[in-house]
């Protein structure tokens, strides 16, 4: 399925547009996540999110490079939960 067809999914709010990125892009979203978290626990939660926020991004916006958009919306979700996780261990050691 092409770009462009998963996108007019997401406008229709046909819930098989998460499937659809899953398919196409679940490797490189995971590889994103990953090398930023470095946990694979963290990775699949974050994934999850990730699709959770384009589903709820899309209808408003409509992204032209697809993959750029979900990459930069998978790399905020990971970046995000990063910070949580190591925000703890910074307040142990002030």
């Amino acid at each position: 399925m092409t770009d462009e067809q998963i996108i007019q999914l997401y406008w229709e709010r046909n819930e098989s547009a998460i499937s659809e990125t899953q398919t196409s892009y679940e490797k490189y979203l995971t590889k994103i996540i990953y090398n930023i978290t470095g946990n694979i626990q963290d990775s699949t939660e974050c994934l999850n999110d990730t699709y959770l926020k384009i589903w709820n991004s899309i209808p408003p916006n409509k992204p032209v490079v697809f993959s750029a958009y979900i990459g930069k919306i998978a790399r905020e979700t990971a970046i995000d939960t990063y910070r949580k996780q190591n925000r703890h261990k910074r307040k142990a050691s002030e």
